[in-house]
């Protein structure tokens, strides 16, 4: 407990911690806003630890975010139903890790529920509805290390799209020449944001706002999407990966026929994310820069894209173009070793 006089009257303030090191420089902290006149008490009732975690979403502005930010929140505000703002105390988040771990949840989907009410409490620190954010003696768990992509090789590719079923053929295709992320973007592609006179496909939603891009069409890319197109065309859904027995909603899960075309190729499994990383790859062994490399998957400042949108656009195509001389050259390759075995 430490005290500091305000306007002539002592205010005792609880630091809620017991390191000395840390209460020294909240209480010089707190004596410099007071002789700035700066200091302010926190309300005398904060408010309850629910509505603030709905003020706090409410004010975010990206849906994306939102709605990432609302599954951490549905959590945390099941953990603190009962509390007030000034109530969550380090001890409190420490049970909250140790009883997801104990429900077998990944560290780093706690992680993420612990980001946000960091933000939230530093907030609310800002605003005066708490004294103290109680993360400064909160550490986050240790995570796994990130699992390695799996980088598709063109003889595996062949492996692959020699046994897939047709739709995951156009899948795979599409994914390692144009870099779409799988569900977000190439899932749920409709036809009419294919431009097949232009060569180009048009993201509309993304991840990220930088992820709303034009993407130029290969030749291989655009003739395999068109050999699916007369398969299952805009005549049979407005989507071009449709689910069959609904075609008025995308397909929203294919791992079991991925998995199963991986087993029927004989390759060990790997996420159909990884093609997309494949993708980046290539583009970056033909020698397209790595600033057009995260552009071009939908990494980039969206600002960029927009002032220098002329130029980019080419640039976009000419990287294109060398991904498909690569594979020309690689084809050719084969081709000519295979003839000097025989």
């Amino acid at each position: 407990m430490m005290a500091v006089t305000v306007n002539g009257r002592q205010v005792c303030k609880s630091t809620h911690t017991s390191n000395k090191r840390i209460a020294d420089q909240m209480l010089s902290r707190w004596e410099t806003e007071v002789f700035e006149g700066r200091f302010h008490l926190p309300k005398s009732v904060p408010p309850a630890f629910a509505k603030w975690a709905d003020d706090f979403l409410a004010k975010v502005a990206h849906p994306n975010t939102q709605k990432r930010y609302g599954s951490s929140l549905g959590k945390l505000k099941a953990a603190f139903s009962e509390a007030r703002l000034s109530d969550i105390s380090p001890e409190l988040i420490e049970e909250y890790k140790d009883a997801r771990l104990a429900e077998g949840v990944e560290p780093a989907t706690i992680n993420h529920d612990l980001r946000v009410l960091r933000r939230m409490m530093r907030l609310a620190e800002r605003k005066r509805l708490i004294s103290r954010n109680p993360f400064l003696e909160v550490d986050f768990l240790k995570q796994r290390p990130v699992r390695t992509p799996h980088i598709v090789t063109f003889e595996e590719e062949e492996k692959i799209l020699a046994v897939a079923p047709a739709f995951i053929r156009a899948l795979v295709v599409l994914i390692l020449e144009t870099g779409m992320r799988s569900h977000r973007e190439a899932l749920a592609l409709m036809w009419d944001a294919i431009d097949f006179e232009n060569d180009s496909i048009r993201v509309r939603e993304s991840k990220t706002r930088a992820g709303i891009r034009n993407i130029p069409l290969s030749g291989r890319c655009k003739a395999e999407l068109l050999r699916w197109r007369d398969m299952f065309g805009p005549e049979f859904s407005r989507f071009v990966f449709p689910n069959m027995r609904t075609p008025t909603r995308p397909l929203r899960d294919v791992r079991h026929s991925w998995e199963k075309t991986l087993k029927d190729a004989k390759l060990p499994r790997f996420l159909l994310y990884h093609l997309r990383h494949s993708y980046a790859s290539r583009l970056s062994a033909a020698g397209v820069s790595d600033l057009f490399v995260a552009q071009m998957i939908g990494h980039s400042s969206p600002s960029i894209l927009h002032t220098y949108a002329k130029a980019i656009d080419e640039y976009r195509r000419d990287a294109i173009r060398k991904l498909e001389e690569m594979r020309a050259a690689h084809l050719t390759w084969r081709s000519s070793s295979s003839a000097s075995i025989n």
